[in-house]
């Protein structure tokens, strides 16, 4: 507890850090380099984004156990950062008049939500009437995070919807569903013509290809054992995206600047929701609260996490799983964000070193996100 508060009160009241540019830039990237060695990282991609714009992108280490070496185009998991790129494309549709957040699913479905096989574990529970995009996106739904946690295998409500936020990885797929079913289209082929060709991020997809084989990243547990880069079979809104961090460099700009969306859809992004009251983001169903969130304005936006800090208001959103760790902030004052793809389970380690020597104090709520502040060190 003593952790988490001291580390609150500091980023919130420390002098903001002059963030790198230009000058700066083969610093920041040493920096990059001697963090990666010290918390035992293959591989490490950076991206800044400032005033909108890409203003650098670096990659450190290796991309496989034969020492292949990781580059600004080399295929990777984005992992849950898929659902910040899966809600930009939602409120796309939101502008084009096809969608509305705060509708529920029930009036959007041809038929009741049980009424499909996957879904068909809600028939004893008529709460799923009260879902809507919004929930679903923010996390509030209070849907079970991932239905193979289940003792019964079974899909089902935790908490009472929008009761509180809890991470769930089944919601944002959910919207997914609702959305093809509703309007009869396929959300990665439409992600890919609304986004990414646009944006020319040629080597991100929500399914495989083929064409990523010749230079991709496999991942490192925590045990230094590494896994293959899996093909992904399925487009899956909650974490199926493969990209690169040039890629992502492109979106991140996009994202902080607005392209493609009206200023009002724009705003729903990152206003923040529904506030955030939990302890830690994991486990999602831990009953335990933090009043010093509040402090620092701490909700869910649509497919992100918004805070207020010593630079003002700002926005992320984390990837994780056992071979993958990734962070995308944006401080919304200058249009400046961090993007960080690794190939390690452990990639956090790095994390809050490395926004604070790019972008300087922001005030990220690092203990609620991992449940503490990560750290390799001086």
């Amino acid at each position: 507890m003593r952790v988490r508060s001291a580390f609150l009160a500091a980023s919130l009241a420390a002098a903001v850090a002059a963030p790198a540019h230009a000058a700066d830039y083969k610093k920041l990237d040493a920096e990059i380099e001697r963090l990666r060695v010290a918390g035992k990282i293959p591989g490490v991609a950076m991206a800044v984004i400032d005033n909108g714009k890409v203003a650098h992108v670096v990659t450190k280490g290796v991309r496989n156990a034969k020492g292949d070496p990781l580059t600004s185009d080399t295929i990777m998991y984005a992992a849950s950062i898929t659902k910040a790129t899966f809600a930009y494309y939602v409120l796309m549709l939101v502008d084009d008049g096809k969608l509305d957040l705060d509708k529920p699913i029930a009036e959007m479905l041809p038929k009741p939500l049980p009424d499909y096989p996957k879904y068909a574990d809600l028939s004893v529970d008529d709460r799923w009437k009260t879902i809507t995009l919004r929930r679903l996106l923010t996390h509030s739904s209070g849907l079970a995070d991932q239905r193979f946690y289940d003792p019964e295998n079974k899909f089902r409500f935790n908490l009472e919807p929008g009761s509180r936020y809890a991470y769930s990885n089944e919601g944002v797929n959910l919207a997914q569903f609702v959305i093809e079913q509703s309007l009869s289209l396929k959300v990665g082929d439409e992600m890919d013509r609304r986004l990414f060709k646009p944006l020319g991020m040629t080597r991100s997809s929500m399914i495989w290809r083929d064409d990523f084989k010749g230079n991709l990243a496999d991942g490192q547990h925590a045990d230094g054992k590494w896994e293959e880069h899996d093909d992904r079979s399925s487009v899956k809104a909650a974490g199926s995206l493969d990209t690169t961090i040039a890629d992502m460099s492109k979106l991140a700009a996009a994202m902080v600047s607005g392209w493609g969306l009206s200023a009002k859809a724009r705003a729903e992004f990152d206003k923040g929701s529904f506030p955030i009251v939990s302890l830690s983001q994991f486990p999602p169903f831990l009953i335990k609260d933090n009043p010093d969130n509040a402090r620092i304005g701490l909700k869910a936006g649509t497919g992100v996490v918004v805070f207020d800090g010593p630079q003002g208001h700002a926005f992320y959103k984390g990837g994780h799983n056992d071979i993958t760790d990734n962070q995308l902030v944006c401080v919304e004052k200058g249009k400046r964000c961090v993007v960080l793809l690794t190939n390690s389970g452990v990639g956090q380690k790095v994390f809050p070193s490395l926004v604070k020597a790019a972008l300087g104090d922001i005030g990220a709520p690092w203990t609620w996100e991992y449940g503490e502040v990560p750290s390799v060190g001086p």
